[in-house]
């Protein structure tokens, strides 16, 4: 976390992260008419906010894009903010960045302290993937081709039927354990269901003794509903927070979605 509160105590770090708040996936060329400063300088904050992994640079055809990382924010506000808040200050605070961006594509990425295989058990492992996407349950054979579908746990405070499916899709790309790439659609409120089907892809990269895990969202409707991709840092942080100390992460938006204790997830 020190890294990236270096990078956020210069201004024009700031400003950088700012207009990428405005408008995601800019290139270096828009970004540098955007501040009054030299491609060189622009080029240097950048570098200082990928390396705190603030900003997640992808290259497309032969522009670099960069995005905007909301979930080195969403560890911080994990760590100091959430265990104190009322459920509803996540949405005006940690979560606010996430639910009023308007983008085609959402980028994230988090390093976990584990190695290539658990990080793929844990992200198709049905018992374990329920750890940290508040007790929904996803099943699938993991082939190539093959059908999944995400069943909500009934909780009374989570607006879904126990065995409701809430997401549902198709295993695109199987890769074990490098790339999962897979059709997403949303039926968990009608707001989500009206956005049709979009994308998600989850990538693992071994670090030394980490893993670095990309996962994008993309193929979304300009204007999308936030709710679509908002939840996207908070399960990656909890994702973090079981390989790497054993242990369920709560935060004031898991009551939002949190299955009944008596069953066990």
């Amino acid at each position: 976390m020190d890294d990236v509160f270096r990078a956020l105590a210069d201004p024009t770090r700031r400003s950088l992260l700012d207009e990428l708040f405005k408008e995601d996936g800019q290139t270096l060329s828009a970004l540098e008419a955007r501040l009054p400063m030299t491609r060189f300088g622009v080029m240097k904050h950048l570098k200082l906010l990928e390396e705190a992994g603030l900003v997640v640079a992808r290259r497309q055809g032969r522009e670099k894009r960069h995005f905007l990382n909301a979930v080195p924010i969403q560890l911080i506000y994990d760590r100091w903010v959430s265990k104190y808040a009322a459920p509803w200050a996540a949405t005006l605070s940690g979560l606010k960045l996430q639910l009023e961006e308007r983008t085609m594509e959402k980028v994230f990425e988090i390093y976990i302290k584990t190695t290539p295989e658990r990080l793929w058990e844990a992200i198709t492992n049905k018992e374990m993937r329920a750890k940290y996407t508040f007790g929904i349950q996803l099943s699938s054979d993991w082939t190539p081709g093959s059908r999944y579908e995400a069943l909500g746990g009934g909780h009374a405070t989570s607006g879904l039927a126990a065995g409701s499916v809430v997401v549902e899709g198709e295993n695109l790309e199987v890769d074990p354990p490098k790339r999962l790439v897979q059709s997403f659609r949303a039926l968990w409120s009608d707001n989500v269901k009206s956005e049709g089907t979009t994308r998600v892809t989850w990538e693992i990269e071994q670090i030394a003794d980490s893993c670095r895990l990309t996962v994008t969202h993309d193929e979304l409707r300009e204007n999308a509903n936030p709710e679509l991709y908002g939840g996207w840092p908070m399960i990656l942080s909890g994702l973090k927070t079981l390989l790497e100390t054993g242990e369920m992460l709560t935060t004031p938006g898991s009551l939002m979605y949190a299955t009944d204790p008596a069953s066990g997830a």
